[in-house]
């Protein structure tokens, strides 16, 4: 699958325009060449974009205030997938706490579920994982240049 160089939506790898956006996605020199830097990684513009992208991942919220997932595609799909993983991270933890309270609420009435107490414990203590590790994923695939989804959340989009 390839990208549109103007949205940064994905596309097939024959197509000749973007389903988002309307911009022709011939292979002509300028677009080869644009293409070409990102996937080197070797041009100024490029590696700023992978700073911002990184900043997706870390504080969401950065390529938004400053704007720059507006002007770069690159950008602006690792801005979507750091937001959906921010919000996803919000809803996982709410999820445990919530399902970690009636555990907790039913080994108080019922005297038999005692023996829940250590494995509930151990996925508290590590229900935090699954996030990390996408976000892990996501800054990885940030500084390397690419744009591969998220497990799992990636095909989820905010931002068009």
């Amino acid at each position: 699958m390839a990208f549109c160089i103007n949205c940064g939506t994905r596309i097939s790898d024959k197509a000749k325009f973007c389903r988002s956006c309307g911009k022709a996605q011939g292979t002509g020199p300028e677009q080869s060449q644009i293409i070409q830097q990102v996937q080197d990684g070797q041009s100024q513009e490029n590696q700023k974009d992978r700073v911002m992208a990184v900043l997706a991942y870390i504080l969401f919220f950065v390529p938004l205030i400053a704007g720059t997932y507006k002007t770069s595609p690159f950008v602006k799909y690792h801005t979507n997938q750091g937001t959906i993983l921010f919000i996803a991270a919000i809803v996982w933890g709410i999820l445990f706490g919530k399902i970690s309270a009636i555990f907790a609420v039913l080994m108080g009435i019922v005297p038999g579920l005692w023996f829940l107490k250590f494995p509930l414990s151990i996925v508290e203590d590590i229900y935090w994982i699954v996030p990390v590790i996408f976000f892990i994923y996501g800054i990885v695939n940030a500084v390397q240049g690419k744009c591969k989804p998220l497990p799992l959340i990636g095909r989820i989009t905010l931002f068009k």
